[in-house]
């Protein structure tokens, strides 16, 4: 047992230096200010003309190679992104951060556009065909077709990272915050949510990506616009607050309150770091599903990568602050996710709490479908397309394990690993970069 806990100490350790303030925060916030000004502030310039080209091409039926659309693309990739982080994990950078981390968090989220963009780029021009004829790719691919084999064990790192890691942020951890928020608001066993969650999860994933892009495009928008409408009632309710609440944002991101100036700092570090984790932009896991899309343009497809990025932080994100910030004082003694029901309760009673646990349960349900597929194309990478059965019966078993169980140093392995996706990643970005700024340039001129 001293063992087992004293390996569980060196796993937290681990944990928190990876996400840490010194190492993966900011590695990823300098590659987005690096996209940014290399691509000369193209998701302000251009976002618009994201916008556009989305609403064109989501009904797209050309005959151009690709499994999904690229609307369907998007929605597999903010159906992994959108999770527990944007409920749960929001209301903990409030309580740690204070009210200044909403606004680092969207500083963050505006650099991801550009790493997410860059993905989205690289997704497309670098991908592969498999033996069966689908389109794939991801961080893996771009390393290996756009570096060269010398940087093989950067795209090796990545997929054994993505491989196990999507057994704890996207399938684990998620299963057991919905059996937990089905036992606490609608009194059913965990034994029950895990048999149903796998269930379901098992109806999607024998379509593979098909089904799962099916299933996101229908899923994702519905549970996007409960959630923010519900959220805008409560904002509308209280809309006095709205400048105040705003106003504080700001000035306490740069609040000095001691000579240390640790209330800057903690603002920034977890405004930061819950605005990565919400987006999961520069961990290379969205440039996965873009792979998929049917396209033969890689700028276009990253314009609509990067929508996803806006979408998940600076809407959502931003929205469940706002509930929180305009109904609650921050300092009180409720836990992250009790914070956020509580916040709607203001305004819907019992049914506020009722209300947030179906929009966690949806979101998280959505994570398993997203990082089901991310893991097994890592898993294909590594070990060839025999993997693919073993591999989806595996992730169907464990969800269920999930629901019923808490895997404490599962979780933090695969929390190290996720974090570890993104280091290989980042410097596929960077070393990329002139591929992507070309392209961007060529783009910019056409137009």
């Amino acid at each position: 047992m001293a063992l087992l806990l004293e390996f569980e100490h060196y796993l937290r350790a681990a944990s928190k230096l990876v996400w840490g303030e010194f190492f993966l925060i900011p590695a990823l916030a300098f590659t987005g200010l690096y996209l940014t000004l290399g691509l000369r502030g193209f998701q302000f310039r251009y976002f618009m003309l994201s916008l556009k080209t989305l609403l064109k091409r989501r009904n797209d039926k050309s005959k151009v190679k690709g499994e999904i659309s690229s609307l369907q693309a998007l929605m597999t990739a903010l159906s992994a992104t959108i999770g527990t982080g944007n409920i749960v994990g929001v209301a903990a950078a409030i309580q740690i951060g204070g009210r200044g981390a909403v606004f680092w968090m969207w500083i963050v989220a505006i650099l991801g556009m550009a790493t997410k963009f860059s993905e989205g780029f690289l997704a497309v021009k670098f991908r592969e065909k498999d033996r069966f004829g689908s389109r794939i790719g991801g961080p893996m691919y771009y390393i290996k077709n756009g570096l060269g084999s010398r940087w093989a064990f950067l795209a090796i790192t990545f997929a054994i990272s993505g491989t196990v890691a999507a057994f704890g942020i996207g399938n684990t951890v998620q299963a057991n915050a919905v059996a937990k928020a089905a036992q606490q608001y609608f009194h059913v066993s965990a034994n029950i949510t895990g048999l149903l969650l796998a269930a379901l999860t098992a109806l999607v994933l024998i379509g593979g990506i098909k089904r799962i892009g099916s299933v996101a495009e229908k899923i994702v928008p519905g549970m996007a616009f409960m959630y923010i409408g519900m959220s805008l009632m409560v904002i509308t309710l209280n809309y006095e607050m709205i400048p105040s609440v705003l106003e504080s944002i700001v000035s306490e991101a740069f609040a000095l309150p001691s000579a240390g100036g640790a209330g800057v700092w903690l603002a920034l570090r977890w405004g930061f770091a819950r605005g990565i984790f919400s987006n999961e932009a520069g961990l290379g896991s969205a440039a996965i599903a873009h792979a998929a899309a049917r396209t033969n343009k890689p700028v276009e497809q990253g314009m609509i990568a990067m929508l996803g990025t806006f979408i998940d932080t600076i809407l959502i994100c931003t929205i469940t602050a706002l509930v929180i910030l305009i109904t609650l004082p921050i300092n009180t003694d409720l836990s992250a996710a009790l914070l956020s029901a509580k916040a709607f309760e203001t305004v819907f009673g019992s049914l506020g709490g009722q209300l947030v646990a179906i929009a966690l349960c949806l979101f998280a349900f959505t994570t398993i479908l997203g990082w089901s597929y991310y893991g097994e194309k890592c898993a294909q990478y590594l070990f060839g397309d025999k993997i693919i059965l073993p591999y989806r019966i595996i992730w169907i078993y464990a969800v269920y394990i999930g629901a019923i169980t808490e895997f404490e140093l599962i979780w933090l392995i695969a929390d190290i690993l996720n974090g570890l996706m993104a280091l290989p990643n980042l410097i596929a970005l960077v070393l990329l970069s002139p591929t992507i700024f070309k392209a961007t340039t060529e783009f910019r001129k056409k137009i």
